[in-house]
């Protein structure tokens, strides 16, 4: 289904009763009854977790799969599965004395890119009442994972121009395979950078804004809306620097003091987290969820461009209670916020009878 994307986010930021945006699909499989590993083989289960997703849950947009591991395994290097944890890279196939020249640049649709990109086409068909997100790595972090995290962190500073030309490779590719997204059907993206969230301003500015620019030029119009995640702990100082790329939206983890970083952001951008994915949705309670969300609402409703959100991706095994109670929390403290304003406006008592009333 086609939308202006935004209008969708302008209407996301003007609308007093606001939808949750979590970063929610993986725990789906609980209502398929399989584990992470088949999911990550098939589009159909992918396209079928989306669907449960977006008929259980109202959410803003209904978001694929951040699963950092793909990308990297299409260019050789060597995962790990689990049955209820998402994979991950180990090793690294690139190294300061690597000949780039020599490194095989994957097709997108090799691997398990292909199945990525169908399940956004199928979900997309299937459903039509809000946007679907597609999901990447980000190049700097892309790159991460083809060097090793120990690798590129000193050879930024170290041999930069080695890192700039790994990161011409990644962004590249990430582009072809964010524009396969957008043909399949995508609404947007959203492109996970958390090893960004590792660096100083200084480095930010160096190695992942240009690239990320590049990316939003490439694939970012009014149909498609490209969103930045980061995670990591640096991103406190960096919301500049995130802002700079021309991302019409951002995700922020659970250690980003939004209440400092929002102001900082363009007011037509959108900004949302920022609920500890793993304490609060996958080893929390409902009853400490729903506080926890009010709580996070209290700091951060007051910006009309912040929508409540998980810190990262929900994990697979998540309770479905602990996810229900995020969501109900939302509502309470909206229709709550939204029933105040409109005594406050009108000088009634809610229920009053008189006829002038505007909330009977």
């Amino acid at each position: 289904m086609q939308f202006r994307m935004d209008l969708w986010a302008k209407d996301q930021i003007d609308r007093p009763l606001k939808k949750a945006l979590p970063v929610l699909s993986f725990p789906g499989i609980q209502k398929i009854g399989i584990s992470v590993s088949s999911l990550i083989e098939s589009a159909y289960y992918q396209a079928e977790c989306m669907k449960i997703i977006a008929d259980d849950f109202d959410t803003a947009a209904v978001f694929g799969f951040m699963d950092l591991s793909v990308e990297a395994e299409a260019f050789g290097s060597t995962i790990v599965k689990t049955e209820g944890e998402v994979p991950t890279v180990v090793g690294s196939i690139i190294d300061e004395d690597t000949d780039l020249s020599t490194i095989r640049i994957p097709e997108v649709g090799e691997g398990r890119t292909g199945n990525c990109i169908k399940s956004i086409e199928v979900a997309s068909n299937f459903i039509a009442d809000r946007p679907v997100f597609a999901g990447t790595i980000g190049p700097f972090s892309l790159a991460g994972r083809l060097m090793d995290v120990n690798e590129i962190m000193p050879a930024c500073l170290e041999e930069p121009e080695f890192v700039h030309d790994v990161l011409d490779i990644t962004s590249k590719y990430l582009i072809d395979y964010i524009l396969a997204y957008k043909e399949a059907g995508a609404n947007g993206v959203m492109v996970a950078e958390p090893m960004s969230g590792l660096l100083s301003p200084e480095l930010v500015k160096e190695f992942v804004v240009p690239y990320c620019q590049k990316m939003v030029e490439a694939t970012q119009d009014e149909y498609f809306m490209f969103m930045l995640h980061n995670c990591g702990d640096s991103v406190n100082v960096t919301a500049k620097e995130m802002a700079d790329t021309g991302a019409a939206g951002f995700n922020f983890g659970n250690s980003a003091r939004l209440d400092e970083i929002i102001p900082q952001m363009p007011a037509d951008r959108i900004v949302s987290g920022n609920l500890d994915p793993s304490s609060q949705f996958r080893y929390g309670n409902p009853f400490g969820i729903h506080n926890a969300t009010i709580e996070m609402l209290d700091k951060y409703s007051v910006f009309p461009n912040f929508l409540p959100s998980s810190g990262c991706d929900i994990p697979p095994l998540s309770p479905w209670g602990n996810i229900q109670a995020f969501f109900e929390g939302c509502k309470f403290f909206y229709h709550g916020k939204f029933l105040k304003e409109m005594v406050d406006r009108f000088g009634l008592e809610p229920g009053e009878g008189h006829k002038d009333n505007p909330l009977r």
